[in-house]
Protein backbone atom coordinates (compact mmCIF):
# COMPACT_ATOMS: atom_id res chain seq x y z
CA UNK A 1 0.00 0.00 0.00
CA UNK A 2 1.29 3.44 -0.82
CA UNK A 3 1.37 6.37 1.59
CA UNK A 4 -1.22 8.45 -0.35
CA UNK A 5 -3.69 5.54 -0.38
CA UNK A 6 -3.20 4.97 3.36
CA UNK A 7 -3.70 8.67 4.11
CA UNK A 8 -6.85 8.72 1.98
CA UNK A 9 -8.21 5.77 3.96
CA UNK A 10 -7.38 7.60 7.21
CA UNK A 11 -9.19 10.73 6.06
CA UNK A 12 -12.23 8.69 4.99
CA UNK A 13 -12.51 6.77 8.28
CA UNK A 14 -12.06 9.92 10.35
CA UNK A 15 -14.71 11.70 8.31
CA UNK A 16 -17.03 8.71 8.77
CA UNK A 17 -16.52 8.84 12.55
CA UNK A 18 -17.01 12.63 12.61
CA UNK A 19 -20.30 12.40 10.70
CA UNK A 20 -21.55 9.51 12.86
CA UNK A 21 -20.95 11.49 16.06
CA UNK A 22 -22.77 14.44 14.48
CA UNK A 23 -25.76 12.28 13.54
CA UNK A 24 -25.85 10.81 17.04
CA UNK A 25 -25.84 14.28 18.57
CA UNK A 26 -28.75 15.35 16.35
CA UNK A 27 -30.62 12.16 17.27
CA UNK A 28 -30.00 12.83 20.96
CA UNK A 29 -31.38 16.36 20.72
CA UNK A 30 -34.45 15.15 18.80
CA UNK A 31 -34.94 12.18 21.14
CA UNK A 32 -34.68 9.73 18.24
CA UNK A 33 -33.00 6.35 17.83
CA UNK A 34 -29.30 6.61 18.67
CA UNK A 35 -26.07 4.95 17.62
CA UNK A 36 -24.95 2.52 20.33
CA UNK A 37 -21.95 3.41 22.46
CA UNK A 38 -20.23 0.23 21.30
CA UNK A 39 -20.54 1.34 17.68
CA UNK A 40 -19.33 4.84 18.53
CA UNK A 41 -16.31 3.36 20.29
CA UNK A 42 -15.66 1.12 17.28
CA UNK A 43 -15.71 4.18 15.06
CA UNK A 44 -13.32 5.86 17.47
CA UNK A 45 -10.91 2.98 17.01
CA UNK A 46 -10.81 3.45 13.23
CA UNK A 47 -11.38 7.23 13.18
CA UNK A 48 -10.16 8.55 16.51
CA UNK A 49 -9.24 12.04 15.40
CA UNK A 50 -12.60 12.59 13.71
CA UNK A 51 -14.60 11.21 16.61
CA UNK A 52 -12.77 13.22 19.25
CA UNK A 53 -13.03 16.39 17.14
CA UNK A 54 -16.77 15.85 16.68
CA UNK A 55 -17.24 15.05 20.35
CA UNK A 56 -15.59 18.31 21.36
CA UNK A 57 -17.16 20.43 18.61
CA UNK A 58 -20.71 19.15 19.15
CA UNK A 59 -20.25 18.79 22.93
CA UNK A 60 -21.41 15.20 22.60
CA UNK A 61 -20.56 12.58 25.23
CA UNK A 62 -17.93 14.89 26.73
CA UNK A 63 -19.06 14.37 30.32
CA UNK A 64 -20.15 10.76 30.14
CA UNK A 65 -17.74 8.42 31.93
CA UNK A 66 -16.40 5.78 31.30
CA UNK A 67 -17.27 6.36 27.62
CA UNK A 68 -15.05 9.43 27.38
CA UNK A 69 -12.07 7.71 28.99
CA UNK A 70 -12.42 4.67 26.71
CA UNK A 71 -12.77 6.93 23.66
CA UNK A 72 -9.60 8.82 24.60
CA UNK A 73 -7.68 5.55 24.97
CA UNK A 74 -8.93 4.27 21.60
CA UNK A 75 -8.20 7.59 19.90
CA UNK A 76 -4.67 7.51 21.30
CA UNK A 77 -4.23 4.00 19.96
CA UNK A 78 -5.57 5.15 16.59
CA UNK A 79 -3.04 8.00 16.39
CA UNK A 80 -0.17 5.74 17.46
CA UNK A 81 -1.15 3.17 14.84
CA UNK A 82 -1.26 5.82 12.11
CA UNK A 83 2.18 7.10 13.14
CA UNK A 84 3.57 3.56 13.09
CA UNK A 85 2.15 2.73 9.65
CA UNK A 86 3.32 6.05 8.20
CA UNK A 87 6.87 5.33 9.39
CA UNK A 88 6.69 1.96 7.65
CA UNK A 89 5.43 3.46 4.39
CA UNK A 90 7.90 6.34 4.20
Amino acid sequence: MSLPVFLLICVATNLWAFVAFGFDKVAAVRDQRRISEANLLGLTLIGGIGSMTASSLFKHKTGKQPFRRNAEILAGFHVALIAFVVTLLV
